[in-house]
């Protein structure tokens, strides 16, 4: 794939390829006329909206059937950088063959997520978030020039950051998706206290009812506790990982599988095996086993048993798991 024009530098890789196919290539952009819209038997809806921060404006086009509300088509014009147009475009996109009411429940991560190639990499570096943000607020610019309502009346959470409209919701998703451990890290992905600082800490020039280290510190407390509360369930119900494990967890999993699968066969030829050690020499996990009875002195226990004990282990346990004899 060629460098985008508009990308360049080590950045590059912090774009997904949906969005430079999106930059190059983008599928909705262009206008509505009116006489598309009446063709469709349809309204036509113009909304405009900036973002002062960063000087980037999107105007998105709707064909609308007043019958039941339905979006029929979706179009952009971007004034602004590359992500901003790959955003308008996902944006545009899923809002065709939704109602108004449905396409404004469309959030700006709904936006970013539909822009990843996979669902754990995000899709842009975090500087450049805040244009799905600006995808988000247009959708309710249009959806309220329809309704002939106030864009404000379609807000459902508390606003945090007034400057870059960033929801409450969404900082608490940002910082769960993303790992986040620090506010400046919530900045960059979200624009959220980039501007004013009010909404980071109190004493700001603004009181806040939420700041971003407060929401921080209670949404990483949130996290903790489900992970060791999933740990301890795992661990409970003998699925926590082989790796997780403890060395006593590891010995107990393994005998289970041993009383289960191995010993049985064993014990019906006079013999019978012990767990004497288990030895960590990544990737791999070396179990050391003493045969006992008739096994100690099989010939097989080098070969065909061995090859039988580490495969069922590898299958059950772990893949990485070896099996040496002493």
């Amino acid at each position: 794939m060629a460098k985008n024009s508009l990308i360049s530098g080590s950045i590059w890789d912090e774009y997904s390829n949906q969005v430079v196919n999106r930059m190059n290539n983008p599928s909705h952009q262009g206008e509505i006329t009116e006489e598309r819209a009446a063709a469709l038997g349809a309204k036509l809806i113009v909304a405009d909206f900036g973002a002062e921060s960063c000087g980037d404006a999107v105007r998105l086009y709707w064909a609308v059937d007043e019958a039941n509300d339905k979006i029929l088509e979706s179009k952009f014009k971007s004034f602004g950088c590359g992500t901003a147009i790959a955003s308008s475009d996902v944006m545009a996109e899923l809002c065709i063959g939704k109602t108004v009411d449905e396409a404004v429940k469309i959030t700006n991560i709904d936006v970013e997520k539909a822009l990843r190639d996979n669902p754990e990499t995000p899709a842009v570096p975090p500087q450049k978030m805040h244009c799905s943000v600006m995808a988000y607020d247009v959708i309710k610019k249009a959806a309220a020039e329809y309704k002939g309502v106030d864009m404000e009346s379609f807000e459902t959470e508390v606003i945090v950051c007034e400057c870059a409209r960033v929801s409450l919701g969404t900082i608490r998703e940002v910082i769960r998706i993303n790992d986040l451990t620090t506010v400046e890290q919530i900045t960059d992905y979200t624009k959220a206290g980039a501007f004013c600082k009010s909404c980071i800490k109190p004493g700001g020039h603004e009181e806040k009812e939420y700041y971003l280290v407060d929401i921080l510190k209670d949404v990483r407390a949130e996290m903790s506790e489900e992970k060791m509360k999933t740990a301890a369930d795992a661990s409970a119900s003998g699925t926590l990982s082989f790796d997780k494990m403890t060395l006593v967890q590891r010995i107990k999993a393994i005998d289970s599988v041993l009383d289960s699968d191995i010993r049985p066969m064993l014990v019906m030829d006079g013999g019978n095996m012990e767990i004497i050690d288990i030895k960590e020499n990544l990737p791999h996990y070396d179990l050391y086993i003493r045969y006992l009875g008739s096994c100690s002195g099989c010939s097989s226990g080098s070969t065909g048993t061995l090859y039988a004990i580490e495969s069922v282990l590898q299958q059950k346990i772990d893949e990485n798991l070896r099996v040496l004899p002493i």
